[in-house]
């Protein structure tokens, strides 16, 4: 039988107190969601420093991303089990000491296991932060609160790549995570003080451990088999594929345990509505292509087009402004156009500017980049802010929370497994293409006496040449997986005209 301790509702809070709650805890959810895109335009400085290739640098990033998703269905029964404030709290500081020891770690390794710590502490503070916020704030500014967290949320992938590639070229790669240390002590320290008066009533209740086991094991089975799969060449390695069906058991075992557990970790009873699946199916081919697109655009400038960690954060940045600019307007019109139109719409956009994009050559300058970039940014929020009301309102109201957190679970998921995908795809296709374009070069000899003739020894002309055919073969290759991502976009256009027409309004504060 459950415990519970019970105490009456406190007051919300008003005046200084109110706002500086309020932005420590957007300051929170801004933080968590930084680190998603803060390491992106840094891969190529921790691979150097680490020893270690590009591809198994975007570790860093698809751990951190991973751990965040199996941690934040837990967020609800810790919560209960514990306190919400004692959790964020605890959270915060985690994930500062994991930020801390992150700067600190000598290898690839220990990094990748104390970013699985960081996202671990991370993913419950994004939940909990918008809780919170909406528990202290008097209901009249219900609307002000939400609004504050969910631009948060749109900043701070923005500021990531921008942050992360200043603070890469002038101070070293171990502060884009010794950043997170004073801010977090900081947030600990007021959340304490402001908060605790609005600790939630504790429940002694247990927690359905094969689901949560299940899931780590699948998950995690997959991610390791997406991101060693390259260099143990796939399937032709055993080790490749015992994880692989390590993954495909646990994901059935799971689903079978899910389906018929009475408290499932994760509630897939929501996937019965058709608007939801649809919704999901779209959100997660969409969400990765974009997330894909969005690890790939900075390795691209900085390995082949030679901009610095700062300037490709500044150009990948671009992508982020439009977006903010044009969510407003996506905001009003979900709620007077069918939501399915806008995310058709969006997708659509989002594939056509991504074509384009796949016309790049190695001779474009910033604003060339640029403007492609920057209109590309207005599709995301005509796709994410109605096809998240879709989802929601296809479902119960009751059933409302479980459908938010899957869904966010979904989309991280995405996220993650598309970053391993590009990049293998996107090595091997430079290496492939390099063998073609090395199979069909004409002129070399011409082109190696030239160069002599102009003073280069036989040596300075090899290498010249070796670089112009590596430079080009990676820029085919970049060429390639921007149409399959732009083709990818068009298909989730399409997937989202399989669910109904939403019969009500849902409300969109329940997502995380």
């Amino acid at each position: 039988m459950a415990s519970t301790s019970s105490k009456a509702e406190p007051a919300p809070l008003s005046g200084l107190a109110m706002i500086l709650s309020g932005l420590v805890l957007a300051i929170a959810n801004f933080l968590v969601v930084l680190d998603t895109t803060i390491a992106n335009v840094s891969v190529s400085n921790i691979s150097g420093a680490l020893a270690v290739s590009p591809s198994q640098g975007t570790w860093v990033i698809t751990s951190y991303a991973v751990a965040e998703a199996v941690v934040v269905p837990l967020t609800g029964w810790l919560s209960a089990r514990f306190g919400t404030v004692k959790v964020f709290v605890l959270g915060m500081v985690g994930f500062g000491v994991f930020s801390f020891l992150c700067g600190l770690a000598p290898s690839l390794g220990l990094l990748v296991l104390f970013r699985i710590l960081q996202g671990m502490c991370g993913g419950p503070l994004m939940p909990l932060s918008q809780t919170l916020m909406l528990r202290v704030f008097p209901k009249k500014y219900a609307t002000a609160a939400t609004g504050l967290w969910a631009m948060t949320t749109l900043i701070a992938p923005i500021a990531g790549p921008i942050l992360g590639g200043i603070l890469c070229d002038n101070v070293g790669w171990a502060s884009i995570f010794w950043i997170n240390v004073p801010i977090a002590i900081v947030c600990s320290w007021f959340a304490m003080q402001l908060l605790w008066k609005h600790e939630s009533t504790t429940v002694k209740s247990s927690i359905d451990m094969v689901g949560l086991g299940l899931l780590i094991v699948w998950v995690g089975a997959l991610q390791i088999m997406l991101d060693l799969g390259k260099e143990h060449d796939w399937f032709s390695s055993p080790m490749i594929v015992c994880l692989g069906l390590v993954a495909l058991i646990g994901f059935i075992a799971f689903l079978i345990w899910e389906l018929t557990e009475a408290n499932p970790i994760v509630d897939l009873r929501v996937f019965r509505h058709r608007g939801f699946s649809a919704s999901v199916l779209t959100l997660c081919v969409a969400f990765g292509a974009f997330f894909g697109i969005n690890v790939l655009t900075p390795l691209w400038l900085q390995q082949n087009m030679g901009y610095t960690a700062t300037w490709a954060g500044y150009l990948t940045a671009l992508l982020g402004v439009s977006a903010v600019i044009a969510a407003p307007f996506a905001s009003v019109l979900s709620a007077k156009v069918d939501p399915r139109r806008l995310v058709f719409l969006g997708l659509i956009w989002m594939g056509g500017m991504t074509f384009m994009r796949s016309l790049a050559n190695s001779d474009m300058g910033f604003f060339d980049i640029g403007h492609w970039l920057l209109l590309q940014g207005f599709g995301m929020p005509l796709f994410f802010v109605p096809l998240t009301a879709l989802a929601l309102s296809s479902v119960s109201e009751a059933e409302t929370a479980s459908a938010a957190g899957l869904m966010n679970f979904s989309r991280t998921m995405a996220g993650a497994i598309a970053t391993s995908i590009v990049n293998t795809v996107w090595a091997d296709n430079a290496t492939y293409q390099r063998s073609e374009l090395v199979g069909v070069l004409n002129g070399a000899s011409d082109m190696m006496n030239d160069l002599a003739a102009k003073g280069m020894s036989l040596e300075q002309a090899r290498g010249t040449l070796d670089q112009l055919v590596q430079s080009q073969s990676v820029m085919l290759a970049t060429n390639q997986v921007f149409t399959v991502i732009a083709i990818l976009f068009v298909l989730s256009a399409f997937v989202i005209w399989l669910a109904p027409r939403p019969t009500r309004v849902a409300d969109t504060s329940a997502v995380h």
